[in-house]
This record gives C-alpha cells, structure tokens and sequence, in this order.
C-alpha cells in the first residue's frame, strides 16, 4: 500500500477532477482555477518518473491542495457549501478559500525532504527557511495573478476568481494562511525528524 499511495492520490484525483469538471458553476472560473492545479499534479506526476520520490506523509499533504482547489473550482470558492464550518466557528464569510491557502504551505515538506536529501544546504534550518520563502513567494505571485485575473475579466467571473467576498485583506490574509501552512509542516518535519 505504502508503496502505491501516490498513484491511488493521483488516481483519486483524476476521477474527481473529471466529476468536478461536468456542469460547474462558471466554465471560466473552473478553468481559471483547475488549470493550474492540473500543471501542478503534472508537475509531480514528471517529478514520481524522473525518480525524484518524496516520503508519503508529503504526497497525502501535496494532494490536499488538488483535492480542496478542485471542488472550489466547480462551485467557485465563495459559493462552496461550507456553511457547516464557518457555522460553527461564527464566520460571516465562506472559509473555504482560506483552508485552501493554508495547504499551499504543505508544499514545504516535499521541498525540505528535497533539499536535506540532495544536500543542497548545509543546515536542515536553511532548508526550512528555504521552503518557507519560497512558499512566500508563490503565494504572492498567485495574488498577483487573481489581481491580474480579475482586472482583465472583471465582472462576476472575475470577482469569482479573486474571491475577496468584499474583504479588503483579503490577499494579504491568504499569503499570511499560506506562509502559517509551511510553518505548520515545518514543525511537523522537526517532530518527525526528532522521533
């Protein structure tokens, strides 16, 4: 089992992105927001055959983004039938989107794991510090792109892809959700490592 878990992940995933891809709510939007899940999955489907392997802690974390990112592309992240969680915890807003950012920053571990293998720092600190950068960094650049996104399509699937729902911060609070996530598996890569 240990050894097939990322062909089931990714066999999990394609059925679900083919069922999440039949009548969603906004073509435009699924496409916006599947397309680059899909390069992304791509992206570790090259990485798997061309030998570079991570631990499976790191796979089920890599594709809990796909999995999350997916059902928000069908229904856009506002309108995700959440209302059970932001309930309970007394959101006005849906909080979907911001669950979804928080694992963007599992991708850390898989890039951790990568560079203390390959000995490419000197220091598992650097590693970490590394990936949280970087993890940073995407976070911001996908800000830029819904920023991008919005103003060249504007209208409601431009406000669907943005997915602010009225909250001035909110790009700045998704980088910060998605920096706390490479945080979270940093800390879980230390308390792994210790044992």
């Amino acid at each position: 089992m240990k050894k097939y878990l990322p062909h089931i992940l990714l066999g999990l995933y394609v059925i679900e992105a083919i069922v999440a891809g039949i009548n969603p709510y906004s073509r435009s939007v699924w496409y916006a927001e599947n397309i680059p899940i899909m390069l992304l999955v791509l992206f570790i489907v090259i990485l798997y055959y061309r030998g570079v392997r991570f631990s499976n802690t790191s796979y089920i974390l890599m594709f809990i983004l796909p999995f999350w990112h997916t059902i928000g592309g069908h229904y856009t992240f506002e309108r995700v039938p959440f209302d059970f969680f932001n309930n309970f915890f007394g959101f006005e807003r849906n909080m979907y989107d911001r669950i979804g950012h928080f694992t963007v920053g599992f991708y850390a571990l898989p890039i951790i794991e990568y560079m203390v293998e390959r000995k490419l720092v000197a220091k598992r600190f650097l590693a970490i510090t590394h990936s949280i950068f970087f993890i940073a960094f995407v976070a911001v650049f996908y800000e830029w792109t819904e920023w991008w996104y919005a103003e060249l399509y504007g209208g409601e699937s431009g406000a669907a892809f943005l997915g602010s729902q009225g909250d001035i911060w909110d790009a700045q609070k998704d980088m910060l959700l998605d920096v706390l996530g490479a945080v979270a598996v940093s800390l879980l890569y230390l308390r792994i490592r210790k044992k």
